[in-house]
Parts: C-alpha cells; sequence; structure tokens
C-alpha cells in the first residue's frame, strides 16, 4: 500500500491526496479491492527453512522513505543509513571492517557541537574500487572501498532518493529535479547534465539509471523511457510506458520510479500507473507492452520477469510475449518489497519484517523468516546465492537458501 510519505505533494493537494490515495489503479487483470488494510498471513507448512549465516545490527532509515540496499562487492557488504553513517562488513563472517560518518556540523549548533544528518538516500553502488551514494541533502560522495575514505565528493541539483549508476569510468546520478548528472568516477569531475520537466505531482520516488552498449536508459516522471548517449549525454530514443488516464491529478501520477531492466538486447520498464513493456534497446521500437503498475524493482530469471505491483500482488510474466504465468495475491497491501529471484525461488520482503520464498515456477508460497518488526523496504540483494537484507532499523542478515 502506498504512503503520503512516498509522494512529493502540492500543499494544496495534500488531503485530496490522502483521501484518494487508495484509489490509484492496478492491473487489468486483477479483480478491484476496495479495502486498505494488509490481509493476514495465514500459516504455512515451510519447504524449508532459511539458514541466517551471520547478523549485525547498526543505523537504518526509520519511518522515512528510502531506496537504501545491501550492495555486495570486493568481498565486502556495503550498506548505509539515513543519518549518514555507512558500513562494510566482510562477506563471509560479516564482521564490521570499516564504518565511515558522513554527517557534517551544523552551523546551528551554537555553543554545542552538533552534527547534521547526512540524509543517505540512493544506493550504495559500487564500481572502480569506490562506493558511490547520494543523499536528500543533493550531494554524491565516493568513498574507497578498502578504507571508507571520501574521495571526492560533488553537488547536484536536487535530492538523490535513487541509486546512481556506473560503467566505463562513468558515474550517472539522477535527481529529484529532473536533473540527470554524469562525473568522471575517479576524480569527481562533471561529464555533462541534462535538466528534464517535472510534473507538479508525482511519487516519492526516482528512476535509477541503466547502463548498457554505451546508452544510458531512465525512466522519468511523465512516465517515458529515454536513452541518452553515456559519453556526451545526448538524446536517443523516447518512449512512453505510462498512461495518464484519470480525471484528478493523483489518477494521473504515471511516473517511472523503477530502475530500467536491460537484458541482452531488450529494455523492460514499469510505470506506477500504466504499463509493463519490452523495448528494443537500439532503436527504442515497442515489442510489447501489459498493464501493470508498480513503482517496484523489477527481477528477471531465465525468461521470466518477475514484478511487485502497487498493492502488494506479485506476477511472473514471460519476457518474450508479456503473457502472465502466475499471479501471488497473498500480500495485499503489506507493502512488499520487488522480487528477488534466488535459486528456483523469488523472495520478497514486506512491512512486517517478513520474507517470503516463492516457487518460481507456481507461485506457491514455500517458506518464511522474521528478519525483525521494524520491516523490509527494499528489494533483497542476491549474490552468490546469498540472500542480504537489512530492516528500516538497521539490522542487517545474510541468509542461505537450503
Amino acid at each position: 500500500m502506498l504512503n503520503f510519505k512516498n509522494i512529493i505533494l502540492n500543499k494544496k493537494l495534500f488531503l485530496a491526496c490522502l483521501l484518494t490515495l487508495g484509489l490509484m489503479a492496478c492491473s487489468s487483470t486483477e479483480d478491484e479491492i476496495d479495502e486498505t488494510e494488509p490481509v493476514e498471513l495465514t500459516e504455512i507448512t515451510p519447504l524449508f527453512t532459511p539458514q541466517v549465516i551471520w547478523d549485525d545490527t547498526g543505523e537504518g532509515v526509520g519511518d522515512y522513505f528510502s531506496r537504501l540496499k545491501a550492495k555486495v562487492a570486493y568481498g565486502k557488504v556495503f550498506t548505509a543509513s539515513r543519518e549518514g553513517f555507512v558500513y562494510a562488513h566482510d562477506v563471509v563472517t560479516g564482521k564490521q571492517v570499516w564504518q565511515t560518518d558522513l554527517r557534517e556540523n551544523s552551523e546551528d549548533s551554537g555553543f554545542f557541537t552538533s552534527l547534521k544528518p547526512a540524509l543517505i538516500s540512493g544506493g550504495p553502488i559500487t564500481g572502480i574500487n569506490k562506493v558511490f551514494i547520494g543523499s536528500e541533502n543533493g550531494k554524491v560522495f565516493a568513498l574507497d572501498a578498502e578504507t571508507g575514505e571520501i574521495s571526492w565528493q560533488a553537488k547536484v541539483k536536487g535530492e538523490v532518493i535513487s541509486a546512481p549508476a556506473f560503467d566505463a569510468g562513468t558515474l550517472v546520478v539522477n535527481t529529484v529535479s529532473g536533473v540527470l548528472k554524469a562525473f568522471n568516477a575517479t576524480n569527481g569531475e562533471v561529464q555533462w547534465q541534462i535538466e528534464q520537466d517535472v510534473p507538479p505531482l508525482t511519487l516519492r520516488g526516482v528512476s535509477s539509471p541503466a547502463i548498457a552498449a554505451g546508452g544510458v536508459v531512465v525512466g522519468a516522471a511523465d512516465g517515458s523511457l529515454t536513452i541518452y548517449i553515456l559519453a556526451d549525454g545526448q538524446q536517443g530514443w523516447t518512449s512512453e510506458v505510462g498512461e495518464a488516464t484519470g480525471s484528478t491529478e493523483l489518477e494521473r501520477v504515471i511516473d517511472i520510479d523503477s530502475k530500467p531492466l536491460i537484458y541482452g538486447d531488450t529494455v523492460y520498464a514499469v510505470s506506477a500507473r500504466g504499463h509493463l513493456v519490452a523495448i528494443e534497446l537500439r532503436t527504442g521500437r515497442m515489442l510489447w507492452k501489459r498493464q501493470y503498475s508498480s513503482y517496484r524493482q523489477l527481477s528477471i530469471s531465465g525468461n521470466t520477469i518477475f514484478l511487485t505491483d502497487i498493492k502488494g500482488h506479485i506476477y511472473a510474466i514471460d519476457r518474450i510475449n508479456g503473457l502472465e504465468r502466475w499471479s501471488q495475491q497473498s500480500f495485499t497491501n503489506r507493502n512488499v518489497t520487488g522480487p528477488a529471484a534466488l535459486k528456483n525461488y523469488v523472495v520478497v520482503g514486506d512491512f512486517e519484517g517478513y520474507l517470503h520464498w516463492l516457487d518460481q515456477e507456481t507461485g506457491e508460497l514455500v517458506s518464511r523468516h522474521h528478519v525483525d518488526g521494524s520491516g523490509i523496504y527494499t528489494t533483497p540483494t542476491v549474490a552468490d546465492e546469498i540472500l542480504y537484507v537489512q530492516s528500516r532499523d538497521g539490522d542487517l542478515q545474510a541468509i542461505k537458501t537450503p
């Protein structure tokens, strides 16, 4: 279920948004559901018991909207908190390798020294032995992956609330203000910048860029998907994914807030109200379009795309033709995360801190694990068949699926 923290609101629309938020349409393949209360979980007979290899506690994001999630690289697991702490853990033992505090001295601290929260909210991602992360304060940081020391930092226009993208020595950042900015990842020098128009009312979310074949693919708040040349920012094709059909401003919100999924020579993207599409990467030609609405991360395994829609229903969709293979509607309004493909399963988290394993072939719920009561807010990370998940309170677990 969407909540008001996920929406950037014009003050005059605030009350209207609270009253009508639950009316946003969903996939045409499902019946209309009026209930806004989350469904209760039912007892299951688990096929297996997930094994916690290690866990650790740290700072989290609390009740705030955030897309921070664990990133695995260089033998470490990198995580961050909204307050401004960035952590590196040994991927095998979970032992903390380093911790970096990105908070700054507050100008209003007076006689007593106080630190201003860094409001970390985008990333982390890795590349060239660095960890890149963005903040709601409009800052981008590059940290040394071995020591956690700041290599460089830069300022951008607007909040960075989604993960940047890295490829070929270039870091690309997308902001709430519609600014798409490319940096030299080694030293932070600006390579190019694009300013996109932003509608007056959008979801509290921004598409992370996806880079492939020398192009940067990014979704926009107006429901369009565009490719830019990585080297110089020149615009290529644009395709309309969202479809504004409602009569109110809220009903016409059609943001693309999830990162486009590039698989081979095809781009898959979904809008918060509109469609799931498959587009030819080189030409922008629409291969197929289906009615689904989501702001969560897509995942893929083999020839199947997995999607969580705005009501918390999970779908398996044939990536070749867009036909639905199965749907799982047991998690209505549980604020379910995007699905993570792992072995023969798909794993999602929910607002009560549960992880759920579903069979990839059937959608049947086969196992469950409770992390903590604060809730899981982003798609779990999968690396080398190990699942890494962080709760809102900052509890980090590495979990093995038998």
